[in-house]
C-alpha cells in the first residue's frame, strides 16, 4: 500500500473522529512589574488569543520562530501554567479552572516529553525510577508488577531492560529522550504535548524518534500537539498544522495545504526557506526584513504588518480573524477579507 494510499486513509478516519481537545480564545500574558514599588507598567503578551481543535488519533503542528509563544502555548493547555483567559476543554471536561484532586485525576489523560531530556530527568534517579513515578502516584501496584511495567516500557521505546538500573547521564541525548517519552507513555495517555522533542539531537538521531513517535501513536492511539520552529519535522510528523507569530495564530490547515498553497504572507515566507531536494527546481526565496515586535508592545492591528511585504494601510488598524477561505484551510489576513 502506498504512503499516499495511507495517508489519505488515516484523514479519512481523522475526519470521523470526535474532538479530544478545544481550546478558545487563550491568552497568557505576563506581568511586568517596573519601578521602586514594582508596580505594573504592563504584559509580555505569550499567547495572545488563539483557538485551535485536536481530533483523536491525529497530530496538530504548532509552528513558529523563537519567542512566538508556541511552548507556552502548550505549557498553558496542559495547565503547567495558568491561563489569563479563554477555555480549554478536554475529552468533553472543561478544565481550564480545575484544581486539587480533579486536576490531578485529569492529568493521567494528558503528559509532555520536553525539549531538553537531560534537564527533565533528575540526575539523582534510576531510569526504572523515574518512570515508574507516574505509575506510583496513581496506582497501588506492587513493586514487582511496576518493574514488569516499566521495563516493557523501556523496551517498547527500544532500550533494554537493564537500562532500568543506570542513570540518566549514563546515556545518550537521543536515550534520554526515549526515557522521557517512556515516562510519558507510563499512565497510557490520551494526549502528548510533545515540545520540540528532537530540536536538542543530532540529525542523524532525529528521524530514529520521530519514526518511534509515530509508531507509539498507532500503537497506543495516540493524540500528539507537536511544537517545533522545523517545517521539514513538522512535515513529517502532523497531519494539521498551525502557524503561529507573536502569540497568534495566522493560519491553520491541512498540511498538504500549507506546503503547497500557504495563504499568509508569512506563512508563504517560512516555506519558501525550506531546502529543496531537487538542485534543478529553483523557488523564490522570501527574505523578511526587520526584526520581530516585542510582545510586551506587540503593533496595533495585525501584529505581522511591520514585516510583511504586502501589507495595506488598513492593516495598521484592524485586527484580522482566522476565517475559512479554502476546505480546511484557515488564515487571519485581511487580503482575504472579501472571499
Amino acid at each position: 500500500m502506498s504512503v499516499q494510499v495511507v495517508s489519505e486513509k488515516k484523514k479519512k478516519n481523522l475526519d470521523q473522529k470526535e474532538i479530544l481537545l478545544e481550546v478558545k480564545n487563550l491568552k497568557k500574558y505576563y506581568p511586568v512589574h517596573a519601578g521602586f514599588f514594582r508596580r505594573k507598567v504592563g504584559d509580555v503578551k505569550a499567547v495572545d488569543d488563539i483557538s485551535l481543535t485536536l481530533k483523536k488519533g491525529e497530530t496538530f503542528g504548532l509552528v513558529g520562530e523563537s519567542g512566538c509563544g508556541k511552548s507556552t502555548a502548550g505549557r498553558t493547555i496542559l495547565r503547567l501554567t495558568e491561563a489569563t483567559e479563554g477555555q480549554i476543554m478536554f475529552d468533553g471536561e472543561d478544565i481550564t479552572d480545575l484544581g486539587g484532586s480533579a486536576l490531578r485525576k485529569a492529568r493521567q489523560d494528558f503528559q509532555m516529553v520536553f525539549q531538553d531530556p537531560y534537564a527533565s530527568l533528575n540526575p539523582k534517579m534510576m531510569v526504572g525510577h523515574l518512570v515508574d513515578e507516574p505509575i506510583r502516584n496513581y496506582t497501588n501496584k506492587s513493586h514487582k508488577a511496576l518493574k514488569a511495567d516499566v521495563k516493557e516500557l523501556l523496551r517498547r521505546v527500544g532500550l533494554r531492560e537493564e537500562d532500568y538500573y543506570k542513570y540518566p547521564h549514563e546515556f545518550s541525548g537521543g536515550q534520554r529522550q526515549r526515557i522521557g517519552i517512556a515516562r510519558a507513555l507510563a499512565l497510557n495517555p490520551k494526549l502528548i504535548v510533545a515540545d520540540e522533542p528532537v530540536s536538542a539531537l543530532d540529525v542523524s538521531i532525529q528521524s530514529q524518534v520521530l519514526n518511534l513517535l509515530k509508531e507509539l501513536q498507532n500503537e497506543f492511539d495516540l493524540t500528539y500537539l507537536f511544537i517545533a520552529h522545523d517545517l521539514s519535522v513538522v512535515k513529517h510528523m502532523s497531519d494539521r498544522i498551525g502557524i503561529m507569530y507573536l502569540g497568534h495564530l495566522v493560519e491553520v490547515g491541512d498540511k498538504d495545504a500549507i506546503y503547497k498553497e500557504p495563504l499568509h504572507p508569512y506563512t508563504q515566507a517560512l516555506t519558501s526557506a525550506i531546502p529543496e531536494p531537487d538542485p534543478l527546481h529553483k523557488k523564490e526565496r522570501i527574505i523578511l526584513e526587520g526584526d520581530v515586535p516585542s510582545p510586551q508592545n506587540p503593533p496595533t492591528g495585525c501584529v505581522f504588518h511591520t514585516r510583511c511585504p504586502v501589507a495595506m494601510p488598513k492593516c495598521k488598524e484592524i485586527v484580522p480573524q482566522l476565517k475559512e477561505v479554502r476546505p480546511n484551510q484557515q488564515v487571519a489576513c485581511l487580503l482575504y477579507e472579501d472571499e
